[in-house]
């Protein structure tokens, strides 16, 4: 029986890829930082089949106690403060988190003989760089979140290269399910309109949203994770629907999907525009498809209409 350890294991990637890999027969092992309420919501279902350790990407000393204790055969990283516009109020923290944390996992797998890493990259590391976006276009990080997602990027390539690791990156496109959470713009909307719709609330208040982006299905790309440490050899891939919708066109579809004009509800607040705006991401994932036999399954009109459905049944 392979053994996995997810970083993360209790956020929205973190929960479908537990939930995958315990049909695949793994024993799943999680850490989630130790909180003060409960904070395991989106696994509590599967509570009964994983062990969960308390650990933390700022802290060496717990990661090299769970990574002794379980001796994975597969570490998935997955933790991050993953909230871009929240990197520019908490630079310093984002970088301990996103970029040293990932240097210190991988050198205590290193040192631990855990051949297999995964590391959750993202699409933001293009930033403003023209789109469709493949492994071969140039990074141009636009906010701390990317910055720090950049150091990351590189320190797996450096430990691939220096120490023969099966270290990878997933540089993912905006993914987002039920599961998402409430501050990204994606669950915001759905969450908001339902409520509006039910009168719970008067106004969706949101940034930019003439922004595009590429969204796909957080389960689907969570299965390209896995994918991705089972080849014979280890590369970066991007991982994306090859689709690019605003902002305007999710909430033209989950509109759509409520049977409500958006337009009567929402308002633009300067406070949620980035003080770098990143206007155009379009992922190109042929190279996934090519080598891994990947490609999404659901696209952007079924990713709404998901959501929405989920909003409107647990309102």
């Amino acid at each position: 029986m392979k053994k996995a350890l997810i970083s993360g294991a209790n956020g929205q990637d973190g929960s479908y890829l537990c939930e995958q890999l315990l049909i695949k027969g793994y024993a799943v092992h999680g850490i989630i930082r130790r909180s003060s309420s409960p904070n395991t919501s989106r696994i509590d279902h599967i509570l009964d089949d994983i062990q969960l350790h308390d650990g933390d990407l700022t802290d060496s000393s717990s990661l090299n106690k769970i990574v002794q204790e379980v001796k994975p055969d597969e570490i998935f990283n997955l933790a991050a403060q993953s909230h871009v516009k929240t990197s520019f109020n908490s630079p310093s923290y984002t970088s301990n988190v996103d970029a040293l944390g990932c240097l210190r996992f991988i050198e205590v797998a290193h040192q631990n003989g855990v051949e297999k890493f995964y590391q959750a990259s993202t699409s933001e590391l293009f930033g403003t760089t023209p789109g469709p976006q493949n492994e071969e276009t140039p990074f141009n990080p636009c906010s701390p979140y990317a910055i720090a997602k950049r150091f990351a990027f590189d320190t797996v390539v450096n430990y691939r290269d220096s120490y023969g690791m099966f270290a990878v990156n997933g540089i993912l496109f905006n993914h987002e399910s039920p599961r998402r959470g409430e501050h990204f713009v994606s669950k915001k909307i759905c969450k908001g309109l339902v409520r509006i719709k039910n009168g719970l609330q008067d106004k969706l208040f949101l940034g930019n949203i003439e922004a595009r982006r590429d969204w796909g299905y957080a389960p689907d790309f969570t299965y390209a994770m896995w994918t991705m440490l089972q080849q014979n050899k280890p590369e970066d891939f991007v991982i994306a629907t090859g689709e690019s919708h605003t902002v305007k066109e999710f909430l033209d579809e989950a509109g759509a999907n409520l049977d409500m004009d958006w337009t009567k509800y929402v308002a633009i607040d300067l406070q949620f525009y980035r003080p770098v705006e990143v206007d155009y991401l379009l992922g190109d994932y042929s190279k996934a498809k090519r080598l891994l036999g990947w490609q999404p399954k659901v696209r952007f009109k079924e990713l709404v209409r998901i959501m929405c459905d989920h909003e409107m049944n647990n309102d």
